[in-house]
């Protein structure tokens, strides 16, 4: 499936067999989870992707040379060389390729992806139900791991990455405050089924403040409602790679020590240590899986807040065994 121009369709097309070089590896896609990043692609919010794309970066397959299954994340290259590299901060590479953007990703049959980017996916995990720990995963884990070890957490925009973050939280002794669109009385209760201790809307207060608060929505109106919601000294991490602007608050928000900062994208060491607590805790993904000729429909539904959990296409068909 072809992105040709941003604000367009994905077209089904028949393309040539990527061909791996050095340092690369074949996969032949199994699935592929739909990821809000792609939303932005394909609307023309990030704006250099190289076209025409083929779309999609929680790619679950096999390499063609020896069998191996793998999982391949948003990024997809780095230099390794320049000072953030070095730093142990990969995923600020100033010169980072990310799959499914500078890279053609896994909307297809066959993706081409750097062998040191390939992540082994644990056992216990089938094709599709493995594909959101991709990115709604790590980039939840990031998020996590960057807002503290409060109690207390809030989710905005209770999704593919909250429902995943959220089992983490757990696990680890925390409790959850979801928060969802205004009237998703079935988000809110599928926030309380996953062992949220409180489910509401993005407009409401929870019933606690809140020692941190991850923002998943691409809402920047959401920034000052989640600095009101913590305590002082609290953290508001912004998870997404896109938002719209955020609205002008008052500093008394943000006084008191408050902390406000984002996340961008992953390093190695977070794909290996959330896949692996992921196989240790047993978190499970909820998904949604399509055909590949119904990318466009997935999006459509991802756009309308019509998915529960996560979309995955399913390139063989059915969900298999894990």
């Amino acid at each position: 499936m072809v992105l040709d121009a941003p604000r367009t369709p994905l077209r089904r097309a028949d393309l040539p067999e990527p061909q791996p070089g050095p340092g690369t590896v074949l996969v032949k896609v199994s699935a592929c989870g739909v990821c809000r990043t792609d939303l932005h692609v394909l609307d023309g919010e990030l704006r250099r992707p190289k076209l025409p794309l083929v779309l999609g970066h929680q790619i679950v397959g096999e390499t063609v040379e020896d069998g191996r299954r793998v999982g391949v994340p948003w990024l997809g290259w780095t230099d390794g060389e320049c000072r953030y590299c070095l730093a142990g901060i990969e995923n600020l590479c100033d010169r980072a390729r990310f799959t499914g953007y500078d890279l053609d990703g896994g909307y297809a049959e066959y993706a081409v992806a750097d062998e040191r980017y390939c992540f082994p996916v644990p056992d216990g995990f089938s094709d599709v139900d493995a594909a959101p720990l991709l990115c709604a995963g790590l980039i939840g884990y990031r998020a996590l791991r960057l807002a503290g070890d409060g109690e207390r957490l809030g989710l905005y925009g209770y999704g593919a990455a909250a429902h995943i973050v959220a089992q983490v939280a757990l696990h680890e002794g925390r409790r959850v405050f979801a928060f969802t669109r205004p009237g998703d009385a079935e988000g809110q209760e599928f926030a309380r089924g996953l062992g949220a201790a409180w489910a509401g809307s993005s407009s409401e207060t929870p019933p606690e403040e809140l020692d941190a608060a991850i923002i998943f929505a691409p809402v920047g109106a959401l920034v000052p409602a989640a600095l009101a919601a913590v305590r002082k000294a609290g953290t508001v991490v912004c998870a997404g790679i896109h938002m719209s602007d955020i609205p002008s608050f008052p500093y008394e928000l943000l006084w008191e020590e408050r902390v406000l900062r984002s996340v961008a994208n992953l390093t190695r060491r977070d794909g290996e240590e959330f896949l692996s607590l992921a196989a240790r805790i047993g978190v499970r993904t909820e998904i949604q899986t399509f055909p590949l000729e119904d990318a466009n429909e997935a999006l459509e539904r991802l756009r309308n807040g019509r998915i529960r959990g996560a979309a995955v296409l399913d390139l063989r068909g059915s969900n298999g065994e894990p």
